[in-house]
């Protein structure tokens, strides 16, 4: 299969495993990047994170593992394996790893 920025289409993957955990690090791995969005997945270790900013696009996040605090503009919510939150574009964000942590992040720019 052709690989286009990011991981081999039309191959099977496993989200949990597309970033692996590294000690005191935060991992990524872009899925696909076009010009329309991208789809990344991150690995972090706990006590890391993003720190605040904001992006002209809404962002979805999927928790794949473990378990990190999210601020959206003051507001925190702390998000575990299973759960999704939509960032809003222009706001401001941040998260940080409460224990070892991966996502999917899936930004739309259309």
């Amino acid at each position: 299969m052709s690989e286009k920025k990011g991981v081999a289409l039309g191959e099977k993957l496993n989200l949990g495993e597309l970033a692996g955990y590294q000690e005191g690090a935060v991992v990524s791995r872009t899925v696909l990047d076009k010009p329309v969005g991208t789809i990344t997945a991150f690995a972090f270790d706990a006590g890391e994170g993003l720190s605040e900013h904001s992006s002209p696009y809404d962002a979805f996040v999927q928790v794949l593992d473990g378990e990190a605090e999210i601020k959206i503009e003051g507001k925190v919510q702390t998000v575990a394996t299973g759960e999704i939150v939509i960032m809003p574009a222009n706001k401001l964000h941040s998260l940080r790893a409460v224990k070892r942590f991966k996502m999917l992040l899936v930004m739309i720019r259309a």
